[in-house]
């Protein structure tokens, strides 16, 4: 096997260069190399800074004036009281539920209406594309959405935080035009064969789709985790809302969750380390999930959106 072979065959090694790209130079090289080096770095570091402030003693964040950027005397105190039960514990098992239902709930949709959409002579194909665009532009307002979701009894439940933004037009968009480039001679050849829409739907479409449906799953789960603004006006129980509101709550130095509060007294805690454990907490799923669906990312974005 030659030498370019056994590189190809190595996950590490880089792509084959095109013929007519010259051979990059030491300096360039090294340029990028410090300019990602940079990004890497300004990304990190404040995310550094949280975590070690998070797992600080009182001492520590007093000596160091605040922000905590060298570690020292670790303590998993906040993340042992937050995650023991309570309002924080409460709070994310609430966010976790709302993403998980609301992501199913708006692919199921988007997934159907894209491909509605994506077959040519479909029944109000063309009113029900237009619109839909409509919405893109053009919106009823807070208040006229607060009455009709106040009309349809949905304040104060759980509904209130998927249904009024289950939806987005944009990804229905970029779905419908991923499914537009599969082959039609594919799926002629399912119907042939006796399938109905919803069996090529489920066998042949959705399986050649994975890269999309992987991007905008991502899309949907990260506005459900991170959503805080339909909570705010839709809910009035504390023990309903998510771990968004909680955090901005203990943020902004409102009375900290039970049982923090006499630990914080006592100096035991510092309210900056509950502060920074809470924003950690709402950062694991999301860093959790991101590698999952990074390699379809590139794939899925410029598939869908930019052929059709």
């Amino acid at each position: 096997m030659s030498s370019d072979s056994a590189a190809r065959g190595r996950w590490w090694a880089a792509p084959p260069r095109p013929v007519w790209e010259e051979k990059p130079t030491g300096a360039g090289v090294a340029a990028k190399g410090i300019v990602l080096a940079g990004a890497c770095l300004a990304v990190l570091f404040p995310l550094w800074i949280v975590i070690v402030t998070s797992l600080s003693t009182p001492e520590t964040i007093s000596r160091a004036g605040g922000l905590v950027v060298v570690p020292r005397d670790l303590t998993f105190v906040a993340y042992e009281e937050l995650l023991g039960g309570g309002q924080v514990q409460r709070a994310a098992l609430v966010s976790l539920g709302v993403t998980a239902v609301g992501t199913l709930f708006s692919m199921t949709v988007s997934v159907l209406c894209a491909y509605g959409l994506s077959r040519p002579g479909s029944l109000g194909h063309r009113w029900v594309l237009m619109t839909l665009l409509a919405t893109m532009f053009f919106g009823a307002g807070l208040i006229p959405t607060y009455l009709l979701v106040q009309a349809l009894g949905l304040t104060d439940t759980y509904l209130a935080l998927i249904l009024p933004s289950a939806v987005s037009v944009f990804n229905i968009l970029v779905l419908r035009a991923f499914f537009m480039n599969i082959s039609p001679e594919l799926i002629d050849s399912a119907r042939i064969d006796g399938a109905g829409e919803v069996r090529i739907l489920w066998r042949i479409v959705m399986p050649l789709s994975r890269a999309v449906l992987a991007v905008i799953a991502l899309f949907y789960a990260v506005g459900y985790w991170s959503a805080w603004f339909n909570a705010s006006i839709y809910l009035t129980d504390q023990d309903m809302m998510p771990l968004q509101n909680v955090m901005i709550q203990i943020v902004q130095k409102q009375e900290p969750p039970t049982g923090l509060g006499q630990l914080i007294k006592t100096n035991q805690l510092s309210p900056l380390s509950v502060q920074m454990a809470v924003m950690v907490l709402a950062l694991v799923p999301v860093a959790i999930a991101s590698p999952f669906v990074q390699k379809h990312f590139k794939k899925g974005m410029l598939t869908g959106a930019v052929k059709g």
